[in-house]
């Protein structure tokens, strides 16, 4: 065994780390995420099919377990997780995945709710007509072949195709830094374009639109795109289609009607659809809407009720539309393997193209396959022909010679092979009959001879070839058949943007609590309640802020550092469990906390005080800031923080600091500002403001405990701003603080 420290090569880092990774993303790239624009496979679904074709699963043959199909897949071509191979074989089974599917599975192979297949060990499969398409010609040496990992087995490098499964069932993957997703089409469009192109392959893009008008998924649908949009997506390869579920009303009795959803978009799963809608309309985000149930058996039935028989459909339908994936957008991104080498973006005529020119090329490996076996044919056959001349000394030589084949080809001028297909002929063949037959045979392979070296030898008869497979395929699986017929439909989305964005900023008015815990959870309860034990908290928590209001308020919080954030009433989370932490809603800093937290009211005018001693008065509305950010209105010096935000409601101004002087001064001392630092309230030698409110001077001052104070035993502690003040009346709280 040779010393390991010899084989030790010094190496930069990056460089290593860069070549290993490149290694990586182009096996990722060519063995794994893009499918060969040829054919339109990744190798596991090639692997597939080619495992299929060795256990003799044809669509007339019956059924194998797909474990045994998986175990064979990953046994001799592909040693990858069985996962990955059975989850290949079940898309290329399921009719709402696959435009055309390529495997006949029997059992359950997952559903349009998107519940998964059910093991391997209990399904079975078989190719269908459309993969047998694709196979046809490996025995012809269509294309070539490649050893498997092991080197024990052969697989194929690309099928023969004669099916544009590209185009027609689409294909989707993740790379290294790249990826791929096109979209099914209609097949019989697809080869109306093909023969337009393989007669003209100057053919414009807008002529072969007027062929393949746009997507065709397995689920149907509707696609709400102007052909332009349409022209430049697959003009460059990129781009996406909007796509909408198909819809129809349903009339009752007295002008009741119901909507029922017969195709949903492509990739979305419906249990998940109705699952959001149910959630939006206990949201009240759905005004317009009553019920959702579904009706499905094998078919798609969603049935929408609405509010009243008033109700317009459509506005119904757009706001649904808007908000759920009754409505999606699928991407186009025609990423593939050019000859199976080289990933580039394709534009349809592009892709439409390698196809044509990857037929023409299996078209003329299978012509010369043929010729080859014609050639050894017919120098049998003239073998046979000249024994037949002379069958008595043919059987003397061979019952008198003990090596026979010398003297026959000595004898005739044969060669090896005739010679050996002679001594290989069977008795009964020597009947006359078999002469003619032979003779027959001989005349129609030579005529088949010329036809084919015509054929290669004329551009023009190899795409007249071509044109007669397309159709062929097109008479068997086109628009004239069941399985062929469009799907997805073209349709303009109305122009109703205006009455639909008036419905969604409807929001039905409900009184609801706000509670807030102190470690920053919030919840909403429908109706104004009271505070009670009824409400839980997680462990170690515990209830700081209740605000009573209704769906249609904005609820305002004011931050330590001087921030207001706004959120809407409607969009709170629900009363169930502990509710959401509050910072998933705004940005709260870390060090920062919440002062306090009311409803909006417009026109109202706010107290805003920090522990420095400064304040001012701010109007509320412009305080108001939908953005996750907030909105500073007041600058806090630090170490100090915002403490105090009260509604303004009087005539006077009290301010008591943490050394427990009070003092009352006149509210129009007060500077209103929309932002800034304000001016001292109240001035401290040590310690810092603890609490200020406004109130009604002839009306009195309230503590923390509700005892009031009246005017006249306040006449001491009345004085201006900035004052020290005096330490607080007799018998006030104990906590400092005004009354709430």
């Amino acid at each position: 065994m040779p010393d390991i420290k010899e084989d030790i090569r010094p190496e930069q880092l990056d460089q290593a780390l860069s070549e290993r990774y490149l290694a990586y993303a182009l096996s990722t790239i060519t063995q794994r995420a893009l499918p060969d624009a040829r054919d339109g496979l990744k190798p596991v679904h090639r692997r597939v099919l080619w495992a299929m074709r060795a256990l003799g699963l044809g669509p007339t043959t019956g059924f194998k377990k797909s474990a045994r199909v998986v175990g064979d897949t990953i046994g001799k071509y592909h040693p990858h997780g069985e996962l990955a191979v059975y989850d290949a074989l079940v898309r290329l089974a399921q009719d709402f995945v696959s435009r055309y599917p390529l495997v006949d599975g029997q059992g359950n192979f997952g559903n349009i709710d998107g519940d998964n297949a059910a093991a391997q060990r209990y399904t079975e499969a078989r190719l269908t007509e459309i993969a047998q398409t694709l196979l046809e010609g490996l025995d012809e040496n269509a294309t070539d072949f490649k050893p498997n990992y092991d080197g024990a087995e052969e697989e194929p490098v690309v099928m023969p195709a004669a099916f544009p499964n590209l185009l027609a069932n689409g294909s989707s993957g993740i790379a290294v830094g790249m990826a791929t997703n096109v979209p099914p089409h209609n097949l019989g469009e697809l080869c109306a374009a093909l023969i337009a192109l393989i007669e003209n392959p100057n053919t414009q893009d807008r002529t072969i639109l007027k062929h393949v008008r746009g997507p065709d998924f397995p689920t149907g649908g509707t696609i709400i795109d102007d052909a332009a949009s349409i022209a430049e997506a697959y003009k460059t390869g990129r781009g996406g289609f909007r796509v909408r579920a198909r819809w129809f009303k349903e009339e009752g009795a007295r002008g009741v009607y119901q909507i029922v959803v017969d195709q949903i978009p492509y990739n979305v799963q419906k249990a998940k659809l109705i699952e959001r809608i149910a959630e939006l309309m206990e949201l009240k985000k759905l005004p317009l809407l009553d019920d959702v149930h579904d009706e499905s058996t094998e078919d798609v039935r969603i049935v929408l009720t609405p509010k009243s028989r008033t109700v317009d459909a459509e506005i119904l339908m757009e706001q649904l539309f808007r908000q759920t994936d009754l409505e999606s957008r699928f991407s186009l991104n025609m990423n593939v393997l050019d000859k199976g080498l080289v990933p580039r973006v394709m534009s349809l005529k592009e892709a439409l193209q390698a196809f044509i020119d990857h037929r023409r090329d299996v078209l003329e490996r299978r012509s010369k396959h043929r010729l080859e076996k014609i050639a050894t044919r017919l120098e049998v056959l003239e073998g046979y022909l000249a024994v037949y001349l002379n069958l008595d000394k043919v059987i003397k030589i061979i019952r008198n010679e003990d090596e026979p084949k010398p003297k026959l080809m000595k004898a005739f001028g044969l060669s090896d092979v005739q010679a050996e297909a002679i001594l290989n002929m069977r008795l009964r063949s020597l009947r006359k009959l078999e002469e003619m037959e032979i003779k027959g045979e001989h005349a129609s392979l030579t005529k088949e001879q010329g036809v084919l070296k015509k054929l290669l030898g004329s551009d023009k008869l190899k795409s007249e070839k071509l044109i007669e497979e397309v159709k062929a395929i097109d008479a068997k699986f086109g628009l004239k058949t069941e399985l062929g017929k469009r799907r997805t439909q073209f349709s303009q989305a109305p122009a109703i943007a205006e009455e639909v964005a008036a419905l969604e900023n409807f929001v039905e008015r409900e009184p609801i609590t706000v509670v807030c815990s102190a470690k920053g959870w919030m919840r909403a309860f429908k109706g104004h309640q009271e505070p009670n034990d009824s409400i839980k908290y997680r462990e170690g928590d515990r209830e700081r802020f209740w605000v009573h209001a209704e769906t249609t308020d904005k609820l305002m919080l004011f931050a330590t550092d001087g921030r207001f954030f706004t959120l809407d009433c409607a969009k709170l989370p629900g009363g169930r469990g502990n509710g959401e932490a509050i910072r998933s809603f705004i940005d709260l800093p870390p060090e920062a906390d919440i002062v306090t937290m009311f409803a909006h009211k417009e026109g109202r005018k706010l107290l805003l005080a920090a522990t420095t001693g400064h304040g001012f008065v701010t109007n509320e509305d412009e305080a108001v800031a939908m953005t996750r950010s907030g909105k500073r209105v007041m600058n806090v010096k630090t170490p100090g923080e915002a403490a105090v935000c009260k509604p303004v409601d009087g005539d006077s101004v009290a301010v008591i600091g943490e050394n427990r002087k009070l003092v009352v001064f006149a509210l129009n001392e007060v500077p209103e500002l929309a932002r800034g630092q304000g001016v001292y309230l109240q001035r401290y030698k040590d310690g810092a403001l603890l609490d200020a409110t406004v109130f009604i001077w002839k009306d009195g001052l309230k503590d923390e405990n509700n005892r009031l104070f009246e005017a006249a035993e306040l006449k001491d502690w009345k004085g201006t701003r900035a004052q020290a003040g005096r330490l607080a009346p007799r018998g006030w709280a104990k906590s400092g603080k005004f009354a709430l």
